[in-house]
């Protein structure tokens, strides 16, 4: 019996000596702010963005030189924003053209479709390319990255119904806006709502450009004419207002630049560098670089989300 007992006790005391040992180390790891690993969505997350890539010239190279020798770390993506393989878009343009240079980011790249695409029926080059990436036959879609929720869309307006009320993506952007609760959004397209470039200001993506003002999105990127511009925060009606919605023009990507005209609502612009956009995204803002091919960077600023 007395043996016994002489087990239980040590039994009972190893087991005090145990949950004291993990009351201790729980208590330190509380004091000393351990906490589990973050959800990568939420982590930091570094972002190329150009459009008007590849057309066989030495352009496209120095761009996918220029994302190479910035990217670090694994916890960086690529946003193609259309025009991405001349002069067609078809299947061969892409594999001669777009695949040798950008195309090495391939698996970490987010594209959109640009007119030049459509020059081949249906964007068919463009969406037999990108597969699954290109999510569907219309092109848009979107998806979380940073914290931030990361919307898609195809600007070629009179290839899928329209942009207006009425089309069916702007039915799926309103849907997806009103149930959408992450602090920060991004939009992604090829033409662009506003432009100093000789194609000018995109009037088809006038509804759209109020319903990201009405749901509070903070970043617009778009391509199309081949420059850089920043423009200031803008809200419905062209005015330039606090708390709008912020436009990148960077259609730098390697296809030959186009002069740039006045806008006075343009912050900043470029049309003399080829070069890339690189955007961190984090919980709760932004911070934005213009990085052109020889390294230098041209604009630069960080920003909240409103």
């Amino acid at each position: 019996m007395a043996r016994y007992f002489s087990i239980v006790t040590g039994v009972r005391l190893l087991a005090l000596l145990f949950f004291a040992q993990l009351a201790a180390c729980t208590h330190g790891a509380i004091a000393s702010g351990t906490r589990p690993p973050p959800d990568p969505q939420l982590a930091r997350v570094l972002v190329f963005a150009a459009g008007d890539v590849a057309t066989g010239g030495d352009g496209d190279e120095a761009t996918a030189e220029l994302i190479e020798a910035r990217a670090t770390g694994e916890n960086w993506r690529v946003l193609a924003l259309g025009d991405l393989a001349y002069p067609d878009g078809s299947a061969r343009d892409f594999r001669r053209y777009y695949d040798p240079s950008w195309g090495r980011f391939k698996e970490r790249t987010w594209p959109v479709p640009g007119n030049h695409e459509y020059r081949t029926d249906g964007a068919a080059g463009y969406f037999s390319y990108w597969g699954e990436r290109a999510r569907g036959p219309n092109g848009w879609y979107a998806f979380t990255l940073g914290g931030w929720r990361l919307y898609a869309l195809n600007s070629n307006c009179s290839e899928i119904g329209g942009c207006d009320e009425d089309s069916e993506q702007y039915a799926w952007l309103a849907a997806a806006l009103a149930r959408d609760d992450h602090p920060c959004a991004l939009v992604f397209a090829h033409r662009p709502r506003y432009s100093p470039g000789p194609h000018g200001d995109g009037r088809s993506m006038d509804a759209v450009w109020d319903l990201l003002v009405a749901h509070g999105v903070e970043l617009y990127l778009s391509g199309h004419d081949h420059l850089y511009a920043r423009y200031r925060p803008r809200g419905a009606d062209d005015a330039v207002v606090e708390g709008g919605v912020v436009q990148f023009v960077v259609g730098s990507g390697g296809a030959g630049l186009y002069e740039a005209g006045d806008d006075a609502a343009v912050a900043y612009s470029d049309d003399a560098h080829l070069g890339v956009l690189e955007l961190t995204l984090e919980p709760g803002g932004y911070a934005w670089r213009f990085v052109t091919t020889d390294g230098e960077v041209r604009d630069q600023g960080r920003a909240a989300c409103h």
